[in-house]
Formats: structure tokens, sequence, C-alpha cells
């Protein structure tokens, strides 16, 4: 008699961490790096970099301390999740969603697109007064 047996093997989590500059140079290697990691990892990377590119902005416009890194962080979670984090120096400046700017306007619109994008998103405390912003995308299917 002839018995199977199934192997399952756990999906596994993938992570990327990175600490850049809070310039403008450091928010668009952010970008980069997004695209570069997601395209190696297999995955489509538009929306994530869209995602990217406004915290990332958005902890060098707003979460910028003199001296201080943000940290990126992507973790490709079991069910194709991505979660973004964004972590900058001002937890005591936490991003909100403004109400609507004119065509006109120079900014305001960040955290509106990474709504669009994202299945959810929020902010929490990080170590020394900190704050991470988080994003998380469904992938879909494969």
């Amino acid at each position: 008699m002839s018995q199977r047996f199934t192997l399952q093997v756990p999906a596994r989590t993938r992570q990327f961490t990175v600490r850049l500059s809070a310039t403008r140079r450091g928010a668009r290697l952010a970008r980069l790096l997004t695209e570069r990691q997601l395209d190696d990892w297999g995955e489509p990377y538009a929306a994530a970099a869209q995602v990217v590119a406004e915290l990332a902005s958005n902890a060098v416009l707003h979460g910028r301390v003199p001296g201080r890194d943000f940290r990126l962080v992507l973790e490709l979670r079991p069910g194709r999740t991505l979660r973004i984090e964004v972590t900058d120096a001002r937890g005591d400046r936490v991003p909100c969603l403004p109400d609507p700017v004119g065509e006109d306007a120079e900014g305001g619109r960040g955290m509106v697109i990474v709504r669009a994008y994202a299945d959810r998103w929020g902010v929490s405390g990080a170590p020394a007064g900190a704050k991470t912003v988080w994003a998380e995308l469904a992938l879909g299917p494969v």
C-alpha cells in the first residue's frame, strides 16, 4: 500500500531595512531602493514606490532632526501583503489627512496619495521620541 505525504512549507516573510539620510537625496534613494528590492523579489512596485516616495518625503520635510536619519522597512508578509514603514525622529509631528487643497497648491497631497494606494495606514510611536508611519498594500494573486 502506497502512502502519499504532502510537505507544506510555511510562507516566509521577506524583509528589507535601510537607514537613509534625512535629505531629498535620501528620500529619492528610498523610492529607488524600493523599486529595486520589490523587482528582485519578483513583485510589482509602482504603487509601493509612490507610497514610499510620499512617506520618505514627509520624513525629510516634517520629521527631520539635524544629524538623525530615517529608516525604511519593507516587509513582504505571507498572503502577499507588503508593509512599508518609515521611521523618523519627530514623534511630535504626526501626519493626518488634510483638508482638500487647491489645484495650484505646492503640497498637502502626500497622505491623500498614501491613502489612495494603501489598504491600511497608520502611525505608531518608536524609541527615542521617534515615530513610524506605516502602510500596507495587498499585492494580489500571483
